[in-house]
C-alpha cells in the first residue's frame, strides 16, 4: 500500500504525533512528503513537514503535486472531516488497529450532519490491522 501513497495530509493534532519517533506514519515506513494543516506555523516546526494553512481545497491540491500520480492519504478526523465537507475526499481507508484509543476526535462525528453514503471497495488483513476502503458515493 505504501507504494501507492505519493504524500500524506496531515491535521495538527497528528503533527504533533508523527514529529515523534514511535509516531511516525506507518510505523516509520513513511519517508514522502507531509503537510500538515494549520492556522499557525508553529516556529520550532520539525523537518521534514511543509505547513500550510487556507482553504482546504488548496491544501489538499498542493498535496497532490507533491503526490503525482499516487495517492493523498488525509491522517486526522477533523482534517478528514473538512476534506468531505469540501467535496475533496474520494475515498475512505479505515486502518482497524488492536487497540481501543481512549482520546481523540470521533471519526466523522457530525451531529445533526447528512449521512454520506460509502460503497466498500476493499478489504484486506492481516494480524496486525484491518483496512477497510471505501469509496464515497455522490
Amino acid at each position: 500500500m505504501l507504494a501507492q501513497i505519493g504524500a500524506l495530509l496531515i491535521g495538527h493534532r497528528t503533527y504533533q504525533l508523527a514529529k515523534t519517533e514511535e509516531g511516525k506514519p506507518y510505523g516509520g515506513a513513511w519517508t514522502g512528503p507531509m503537510f500538515v494543516l494549520t492556522h499557525d506555523t508553529p516556529e520550532d516546526a520539525a523537518a521534514g513537514f511543509t505547513f500550510v494553512s487556507g482553504d482546504i481545497s488548496k491544501a489538499v491540491a498542493t498535496a497532490k503535486v507533491a503526490a503525482g500520480d499516487k495517492y493523498v492519504v488525509v491522517f486526522g478526523a477533523s482534517t478528514a472531516q473538512e476534506c468531505l465537507d469540501a467535496g475533496v475526499l474520494n475515498e475512505v481507508l479505515v486502518h482497524i488497529a488492536r487497540v481501543l484509543l481512549g482520546d481523540g476526535v470521533r471519526l466523522f462525528d457530525r451531529p445533526g450532519g447528512t449521512n454520506v453514503k460509502l460503497e466498500r471497495i476493499r478489504l484486506t488483513q492481516s494480524s496486525q490491522v484491518t483496512n477497510l476502503g471505501l469509496r464515497v458515493v455522490e
